[in-house]
């Protein structure tokens, strides 16, 4: 197992002062202790502290809180113990507030990234969101991208081998994978797996039918059970569904089945059924129609724009329908006036 060669070669206060820096409370300002770090630092850990920085535009990440919250607990459950199939590489203080606060962050529904080493295969990174993060933007090292939904958690290698590009998704996600036909890239989604060279798709690994589902923008996508029965080939436009017992190929006819990702809705005679259904998913928001014919009211409205706030979707829709409605937490209650 590598580890950093200057781990033993800082005290505590310079601990605190690359903490500091690495994090950009100090603005990334570049003192010597910074600069002799950085070049010995065969971990990219700098870069890891950027990523996690930048990859949360929701919600801040206070890791120093995490770290003091979760501090004794760890100790306790020996989440850092080293065992011989699995071990979790923490380097000295920096890595282990990053891992400290995956674990506390997790639970309070906000961006985590954590460093696994699985042995012989090499370190693994994982980035899990929460209900407060969408459109989670993450670049591979094969040069893909990856957007995580609400929720969601990849696990993917710290350099992709000849071998193969292989990764693991929990949840949904949108990837956009950079052409290589001699080295095609695989989803393991649970219960099936995706394969593709260059092309881009959306994956959920468990809908509401409990199937993996794969909607195709570009190129195709090769679909399978793990066992290798059942393969579906997916061309642009088509959603395909597999699980342990039938898959179904179909046309996609909802135009705001990405809206997770664009921020972007519209509608043309939907009922509000389909409405409330869709600002779930995009916006993680429950809304109860307190008298059930409200919900087959048919409805046309585009957003003028992204991410348009939630209150005032709400509102126009109050105002198109002659409802009232009320708040309790992230839920809306409407009624008829």
């Amino acid at each position: 197992m590598n580890e950093m060669k200057n781990t033993d070669r800082f005290t505590e206060k310079e601990w605190v002062e690359l903490a500091s820096s690495l994090s950009g409370e100090n603005n990334n300002q570049q003192t010597d202790i910074v600069r002799q770090f950085m070049s010995e630092d065969e971990e990219s850990t700098g870069k890891k502290w950027e990523a996690l920085r930048n990859m949360s535009d929701e919600r801040e990440i206070n890791v120093d809180a995490a770290w003091n919250k979760v501090h004794n607990r760890l100790k306790e459950t020996g989440t850092f113990i080293e065992q011989k199939e699995q071990r979790v590489i923490i380097m000295r203080r920096t890595f282990l507030k990053i891992a400290a606060a995956a674990v506390i962050l997790l639970s309070l529904g906000a961006l985590a990234i954590y460093l696994v080493n699985t042995g012989l295969s090499g370190k693994d990174i994982t980035l899990a969101t929460g209900n407060y993060e969408k459109n989670v933007r993450l670049d591979l090292p094969d040069g893909s991208t990856v957007y995580l939904n609400r929720n969601s958690e990849l696990t993917y290698p710290e350099s992709f081998r000849k071998a193969g590009r292989s990764v693991l998704l929990k949840g949904e996600a949108f990837f956009e994978i950079a052409p290589d036909r001699n080295n095609p890239f695989t989803v393991d989604a649970g219960q099936a797996k995706v394969k593709v060279t260059g092309t881009s798709f959306n994956v959920i690994t468990n809908n509401q039918n409990l199937a993996v589902e794969v909607f195709v923008n570009t190129g195709q996508v090769v679909l399978s059970d793990n066992a290798g029965n059942q393969n579906l080939i997916l061309d642009p436009g088509y959603i395909g569904t597999l699980d342990s017992k039938a898959s179904e190929k179909k046309l996609n006819t909802d135009l705001n089945y990405m809206s997770w990702k664009t921020g972007r809705l519209g509608y043309n005679g939907q009922k509000l059924g389909i409405v409330f259904r869709d600002l779930k998913r995009v916006y993680n928001l429950d809304i109860i129609a307190d008298d059930p014919q409200i919900l087959n009211n048919p409805w046309t409205w585009t957003s003028p724009e992204d991410n348009m706030p939630q209150d005032i979707i709400i509102q126009l829709i109050c105002t198109s329908f002659n409802l009232s409605y009320s708040k309790d937490g992230n839920v809306y209650h409407l009624a008829k006036k």
